[in-house]
């Protein structure tokens, strides 16, 4: 098989890595990619959000599978242009898309499939926002409607913080707060069949415990000792394949991963925000995870056949991961540095997320720039064998968590 994946990131690495390990798949190519994924696969130029390029490449080189990774993509259309010229694609619709796109729309979906989720307002002038932030109270949450590359919410008990994002945002969410621990969930749909995939726990502060502003996500991990033992089915029945039924019913079948981001509230699941991709970092610690064979999978969605599908199969090592970003992350990320000491490790994996290569130099080019995936019997051990290649890895200014997933790993020690 022919295969054709979008995206330039750690998380496009990750799902190559996969792919590559498929022994269905007899070509692989990437466009954009990045320095680690050229390592694995033949890297193409093309501008990811332009319809018309992405399934001009796909047709000559005669694809048979287009996985889309990035959001951007989706929300372009990439996907409708390449189903338009008959290959197969993962990836949503423009229409169906917009369960990420809008969080507006994302609540008009989750009401009329009867999806708990939080309340909320959707504002646009200072005067709904402020009538929003006074009927919810602190903590505030406020949603930019679109797209805002991860850094879109703000979570806060400063009301002027709180009204000063909101008014940068034009269109708004406002909601109440949803209390107790965060899931990440990825559904696997063909359009009426969903398949859940295990779930994983991302760190969205920029700093040790939880202090900082949101970012893209600086680690993550998988499995979840201490989620309920029928998160996968419950998330299932309750969130998934409702939501997957209402999009058919509205003419807009969801083709693709649907990406759940759940808190586990004193009155149960409820859903926080929908995407529509495979999330990042959750990707870097489920798929070294996975051992069904990726791209079998993904076509087998990709082509509305995944009720014949045989059940997930999961490896018993359980993962890591921890990002490394750029001196200035989030705000003022500084790019165009050196870095050095990627070495191989056993039970370790390094995604490139934001690098580049110049004059024979491997340098950052982004706010995220590598991913370190650790894998391990148990999570002290994963920890350990991820923290470990990290130390090694040399960035000037350069930071990440030391927290990630520590107190799980306490806990399961202790157990």
């Amino acid at each position: 098989m022919r295969v054709l994946l979008i995206g330039s990131g750690a998380r496009e690495h990750a799902l190559a890595y996969s792919l590559k390990s498929d022994a269905s798949v007899t070509e692989l190519h990437v466009a954009p990619g990045n320095p680690g994924i050229s390592e694995l696969a033949t890297v193409h130029s093309v501008t990811a959000d332009d319809p018309q390029s992405v399934a001009t490449l796909a047709q000559n080189i005669k694809a048979e599978l287009v996985i889309i990774g990035p959001e951007a993509p989706l929300i372009a259309g990439v996907a409708d242009a390449v189903r338009a010229i008959g290959i197969p694609c993962f990836g949503p619709s423009k229409a169906a898309a917009q369960l990420e796109g809008s969080k507006s729309f994302a609540k008009e979906i989750m009401a009329s499939a009867g999806v708990p989720t939080a309340q909320s307002m959707t504002c646009v002038t200072q005067e709904e926002i402020e009538r929003a932030l006074d009927t919810f109270g602190a903590p505030y949450v406020v949603k930019n409607d679109g797209l805002a590359a991860g850094k879109g919410v703000v979570v806060t008990s400063d009301r002027t913080a709180a009204l000063t994002h909101a008014l940068a945002c034009g269109k708004v969410v406002i909601e109440e707060y949803l209390d107790g621990p965060e899931i990440s969930l990825f559904g696997i749909s063909d359009g009426s069949t969903v398949i859940g995939m295990e779930p994983a726990q991302d760190f969205k502060r920029v700093f040790d415990g939880d202090e900082g502003p949101n970012t893209g996500g600086m680690g993550a991990y998988s499995p979840l000792p201490w989620a309920p033992a029928d998160i996968i089915s419950r998330t299932e029945k309750e969130v998934l394949i409702p939501t997957i039924k209402a999009m058919a019913e509205r003419g807009t079948p969801f083709i693709g991963l649907l990406y759940a981001g759940l808190a586990m509230t004193s009155r149960g699941i409820r859903v926080i925000e929908f995407n529509a991709r495979f999330g990042d970092p959750e990707t870097e610690v489920l798929l070294p995870r996975l051992q069904t064979p990726l791209a079998q999978l993904l076509l087998a969605a990709a082509t509305e056949k995944l009720a014949a599908h045989p059940p997930l199969q999961w490896s018993k090592k359980e993962a890591v991961t921890i990002v490394l970003a750029s001196e200035g992350y989030p705000e003022n990320p500084r790019v165009g540095r050196a870095v050095t000491g990627i070495n191989e490790h056993n039970d370790v994996i390094i995604f490139h997320a934001g690098t580049v290569v110049e004059a024979d130099q491997l340098h950052s080019a982004g706010g995220r720039v590598l991913t370190v995936t650790g894998l391990g019997d148990d999570l002290t051990t994963a920890r350990e064998n991820g923290y470990r290649a990290l130390s090694q890895i040399s960035l000037l200014g350069s930071h990440y968590r030391k927290d990630i997933a520590l107190t799980a790993s306490i806990a399961q020690k202790e157990a």
